[in-house]
Parts: C-alpha cells; sequence; structure tokens
C-alpha cells in the first residue's frame, strides 16, 4: 500500500501537480449528458479553505476544471464530481477515467439528489467488473482527523433515506467514495445558499476533509 502511495505521488509531481506556491490543486470533473456538473459553485472552494485553516494543508485555493476525458486529469491526486440529473461517458472517457484511477488518483461522488440512477451505470463502464459496496463506520475515511463513528453525516433530507457511503476498491485500495442520501456538496457551500446552519456546515466539511485526507494519505493519517 505504501509502495502504491509514493508511486502515485510521483506520479502526480512528475505531472506538474507541485508547484512553489501550493502543493496540489484538485479539481471538478465536467461529463456530457445533460446533468449539471457545475452543481454547487462554492462548495470545493469552501472545502480547500476549511482544510487549508484547519488541517494546515497547502492547496491551491481554485479548484481547476477537468472533463473526464481529458489527459489533463492526471494532474489532480483528487477529483470532485456532482450533480442532479444524465451523466454520459463514451468509451474513451470511461477509459480515460479508469487509467487516472489505476494510476493513483481519487474520485469523489457526491449525490446531489437525482444523481444515483445514471452514476451507476456509468462507473460500471469505467470498472465493468467490481461493484460499489458499503463502507462500514469502523472504515478509515470516517475517523481521519475528525471522528464519524456514527458513520456518513445526513446533510439534506432527499427522501428521508439514510446516508451511505460506497467505495469501489482495485486490488485492495479505495478509489473512489460515494456519498448518497448525504449531499456533502451542498454542505459545504455558502450557508445563505440553502440555508443550511452552521452546525451541519462545519459537519459536512468535516467529513469532507476526512475524505479528501484519505485520498491523499492512503488512509494512514
Amino acid at each position: 500500500m505504501k509502495k502504491l502511495i509514493l508511486i502515485s505521488l510521483l506520479f502526480f509531481i512528475e505531472n506538474n501537480i507541485i508547484s512553489q506556491d501550493h502543493s496540489y490543486q484538485i479539481a471538478l470533473l465536467k461529463y456530457n449528458g445533460g446533468g449539471d456538473w457545475y452543481a454547487n459553485p462554492t462548495s470545493l472552494p469552501n472545502l480547500i479553505a476549511f482544510c487549508n485553516s484547519k488541517l494546515n494543508t497547502n492547496i491551491e485555493e481554485n479548484p481547476a476544471e477537468i472533463e473526464v476525458g481529458s489527459k489533463e486529469i492526471f494532474s489532480y491526486p483528487f477529483v470532485h464530481l456532482t450533480g442532479h440529473g444524465n451523466v454520459v461517458f463514451n468509451s474513451q472517457e470511461a477509459e480515460n477515467l479508469r487509467s487516472y484511477l489505476l494510476a493513483g488518483g481519487f474520485l469523489h461522488i457526491s449525490d446531489n439528489y437525482g444523481i444515483d440512477e445514471f452514476i451507476r451505470p456509468q462507473m460500471k463502464l469505467v470498472f465493468p467488473n467490481i461493484d460499489f459496496i458499503e463502507l462500514p463506520n469502523t472504515h478509515k475515511i470516517y475517523h481521519q482527523y475528525f471522528e464519524f463513528n456514527e458513520g456518513l453525516p445526513k446533510i439534506h433530507q432527499h427522501d428521508d433515506k439514510s446516508p451511505q457511503g460506497f467505495g469501489l476498491y482495485y486490488e485492495g485500495r479505495l478509489i473512489c467514495f460515494y456519498d448518497y442520501e448525504c449531499d456533502l456538496g451542498d454542505g459545504w457551500e455558502d450557508q445563505e445558499v440553502h440555508g443550511d446552519s452552521e452546525q451541519t456546515r462545519i459537519k459536512a466539511l468535516k467529513m469532507g476533509a476526512n475524505i479528501l485526507m484519505y485520498a491523499l494519505m492512503g488512509g494512514d493519517f
């Protein structure tokens, strides 16, 4: 595991992720199909600001926006995908995302209510032989810098279902985390966007920080 993490970090360094001013940059994934990949425009900047302030990270303040099929995706160790509607990957995009994740990249998918029926078949194109599995509350992603002993927190009600955190594993490594019926991205947004309480927003930001730190440190934080 540690060897794989080291190889992954070296890979991203070689692809110019390290700069003099910031250690790295994270990215928002742009996809086709008509779904609003651009939802929650303040969410990633707020998560970055929270991590830089509370965890002493050194992430570029402005996230990149990158096409799923672009080779530039390999410049970012962490990519985030969200939206409400249709998601479509063509064969080249699916293969590009697969190559990125196998090279050490990490994908976080946030269900912004309605994406589930679309994202699952598309991720099957990326990894036909891998299924999402629900992560137990004891998983390290819930116990990084912040403790979530009951697992994924509930941020927005949606269908009043319990929040679930799903993962895709490849050869023992978690390469994708999917928050379902939770909507972390909404919780990261500016307070006036959804009117969430400060307590709810902080809870969402703490969980987001855990995901980001897990992705970057391989669960060893």
